[in-house]
């Protein structure tokens, strides 16, 4: 018997259109908290690199400078806390996401979630959160299924 890679959201596409009107149902409710789409793009951009994503990078990328981010900031996101190009908004967003993706239990969550309220509302974390987590997991979809990158 041979061991396939399956594309996992075509052999389960029940589960992924959950997945899909779950991340459609959370960018709603990030706008609503008046998070752009600049700031949720770089958010699945960083989570995406630091997974090593590379169809969700192709995809997000793309959805970052149509939402008006500039390549030069793209360029630079690996670096987001040593250059101006980000927000103090963005800057705890991607700090919050960053914390949901390389999780290190000695992270102090309280005093993460308090530097992040003196930029963003509760509303506003925890879009952040949900964003970040569900970019996790369509991250790993795209690995476990080993989806090419679009355009290539």
């Amino acid at each position: 018997m041979s061991a396939e890679r399956p594309y996992i959201d075509k052999e389960h596409p029940e589960v992924y259109g959950a997945m899909v009107k779950a991340a459609a149902a959370s960018r709603s409710a990030a706008r609503e908290a008046g998070l752009g789409d600049d700031t949720l793009e770089l958010i699945n951009i960083r989570v995406s690199q630091i997974n090593g994503c590379p169809t969700c990078l192709g995809i997000h990328s793309a959805k970052a400078r149509k939402a008006g981010v500039a390549q030069g900031t793209l360029d630079v996101l690996p670096a987001w806390r040593e250059v101006a190009a980000f927000t103090d908004e963005q800057r705890a967003a991607l700090e919050l996401a960053e914390s949901l993706t390389v999780i290190d239990p000695t992270i102090d969550r309280q005093a993460l979630n308090a530097r992040a309220a003196a930029h963003l509302t509760t509303a506003q974390i925890s879009a952040v959160e949900w964003t970040a987590t569900l970019i996790n997991a369509f991250n790993r979809i795209s690995i476990a299924s080993g989806h090419p990158v679009l355009g290539q």
